[in-house]
C-alpha cells in the first residue's frame, strides 16, 4: 500500500504539467520507454478526468493532511465556480468523504490529489493542449517541485486557502471579470468572462514591472509601466487566413529604416515586382526591400527574437488605421505612431525625437537599444473588464477561438477537443 501511495503521489506531483522535461500525453497515448528510463514518464488525465498513474523514479510521501486543513481546502473547491472554474473537476465529494471518516491515509490520498489538481488550474489554467490554440508562451508560475512545497507548506502552516489565493494572477483585469462573473445573469456575458479569466491564468502571474501587451482581438499594442497603461496605439494584426500567434518576446531594440527580409510565404506576391533586391539562397532565390517610403515595415521594426519572425512595426498604409477591424496584415503587428511608440520604449536618453528624425531623414539604417530590456506579450482577450462603464467590454471573436475555451473549461480534463466530439 506504501510503495503504491508513493507512486501515486510521486506522479500527482507533476499533475501541473510545468516542467518542460514532461510531456503532457494525449487520450490513449502511452510514455515511451525511453521516458519511463528517464523518470520522465508524464502524468496526464484519462477522459473521465482522473489522473492516470505512472510510476516515477524517486517516490515521495505525501504530506500529513489535518482534518483543518483539508476542510479549508474542501471550502475553496466548492467556492471554486467564482474563478470560472467547476468545483467537481476537483474531487469535492471525494475529500467530502475521506473527512466524514476516519481513515487518515484516505484523506491524506484525498486532499493531496485535490490540491494538486487545482493548484495547477489556479496557476496554469485548466483548458490543455490543444485547446490553447497557437498559444506559444511559457509560463513559469509552477512545476512539480515547487507545487509539491507549496502543498507541504500551507499544510504544515495552515495556510491553504492563502496559498491557492496566492497561485492566482495579479493583473487587476482578472479580479475585474471576477466581479462581471459574479453578478451577472447573462450566459453569453459569464461565458465571456470564464473564457478570459482562463486566459489570464496562461500568462505569467508576474508579467513585469515594465511590458509591452498586445490585444489581438482589441487592435492595441500597449505600453504598461508599474502597473498603469502609458502608452496605447492601434494596431493592424492578422488576418484570419494568416492569424498572429500568442507567443512571448523580449524587446531589446529597434530599427530604424529597416530591411524587410520578405518571408519565404509571401515571396509569390513579390517576386519580379519593382522595388525588391533578389538574394541568392541555397538553390533558390529570397527577396529584401530596401528601406523607404514603400517599406513594408515602415520607418521602424521592433528588435523582439523570436521563433515566428512576428514583431511589431510601422507600415506605409496608414489608412487601415481608420477601420474599426484591423485584422488585415501576414501576421506581425502594425502600429500607429510607430515612432512615437519606438521612443516611449526604448525610453532611452540617447534617442531624443530629435535624433530619431534625423536618422529617420538620413535613409540610413540604424539600430537603437532600448535602456532596459521589455517583455513582450501578444495575447488574445475577448473581453475585458470596465468598471467606469458599469460592465463588461466585448471585442470581436475575430478568430473564433471563445467557444473552444469554453468547451475546455466544461470537460473535466480540460481537454477541448474531446468535449467538443462528445457533443
Amino acid at each position: 500500500m506504501k510503495n503504491s501511495i508513493r507512486s501515486l503521489l510521486a506522479t500527482a506531483a507533476l499533475a501541473g504539467f510545468a516542467a518542460p522535461s514532461l510531456a503532457q500525453l494525449q487520450e490513449g497515448e502511452k510514455p515511451t520507454e525511453e521516458q519511463v528510463k528517464a523518470g520522465e514518464a508524464p502524468a496526464t488525465r484519462t477522459f473521465e478526468g482522473e489522473l492516470a498513474i505512472r510510476s516515477l523514479q524517486n517516490p515521495v510521501m505525501a504530506p500529513l493532511w489535518t482534518r483543518e486543513a483539508a476542510q479549508e481546502l474542501l471550502a475553496y473547491v466548492e467556492g471554486v465556480g467564482q474563478e470560472g472554474l467547476t468545483p467537481a473537476d476537483y474531487a469535492p465529494d471525494a475529500l467530502r468523504a475521506a473527512l466524514s471518516g476516519t481513515d487518515e491515509m484516505a484523506l491524506r490520498t484525498a486532499a493531496t490529489d485535490s490540491f494538486l489538481r487545482l493548484s495547477s488550474d489556479l496557476a496554469l489554467g485548466h483548458v490543455r493542449g490543444k485547446g490553447r490554440i497557437d498559444w506559444h508562451m511559457q509560463d513559469p508560475d509552477l512545476d512539480g517541485n515547487k507545487q509539491y512545497a507549496l502543498m507541504e507548506s500551507a499544510v504544515r502552516d495552515n495556510k491553504v486557502r492563502a496559498t491557492l489565493d496566492g497561485l492566482l494572477p495579479t493583473h487587476p483585469q482578472y479580479a475585474e471579470l471576477k466581479e462581471v462573473l459574479a453578478v451577472t445573469t447573462d450566459k453569453a456575458v459569464a461565458d465571456k468572462a470564464r473564457a478570459n479569466l482562463e486566459r489570464w491564468r496562461w500568462l505569467p502571474r508576474d508579467l513585469g514591472p515594465r511590458y509591452v501587451i498586445v490585444n489581438v482581438p482589441a487592435f492595441t499594442a500597449a505600453i504598461v509601466e508599474n502597473g498603469q497603461v502609458t502608452a496605447r496605439h492601434r494596431a493592424v494584426v492578422g488576418a484570419v487566413k494568416t492569424k498572429t500567434p500568442q507567443l512571448s518576446a523580449v524587446a531589446t531594440g529597434v530599427i530604424f529604416n529597416p530591411w524587410w527580409e520578405v518571408p519565404a510565404s509571401i515571396t509569390p506576391e513579390v517576386r519580379g515586382k519593382a522595388g525588391y533586391v533578389a538574394v541568392k539562397a541555397g538553390n533558390g532565390v529570397r527577396y529584401r526591400q530596401p528601406p523607404g517610403p514603400g517599406n513594408a515595415l515602415g520607418r521602424m521594426k521592433v528588435v523582439m527574437p523570436n521563433n515566428y519572425a512576428i514583431y511589431l512595426h510601422d507600415t506605409p498604409s496608414k489608412q487601415y488605421f481608420s477601420r474599426a477591424a484591423r485584422a488585415l496584415s501576414h501576421g506581425c503587428i502594425r502600429t500607429q505612431d510607430a515612432l512615437g511608440f519606438a521612443r516611449k520604449l526604448l525610453d532611452n536618453p540617447e534617442w531624443s525625437q530629435e535624433k530619431i528624425n534625423r536618422t529617420i531623414a538620413s535613409g540610413k539604417t540604424a539600430q537603437a537599444k532600448t535602456r532596459v530590456d521589455t517583455p513582450v506579450y501578444i495575447a488574445y482577450f475577448t473581453a475585458a473588464a470596465a468598471k467606469d462603464k458599469g460592465g463588461i467590454i466585448s471585442y470581436d471573436d475575430v478568430y473564433g477561438r471563445d467557444k473552444t475555451v469554453i468547451a475546455g473549461l466544461n470537460d473535466k480534463a480540460g481537454n477541448s477537443m474531446a468535449a467538443a466530439a462528445s457533443k
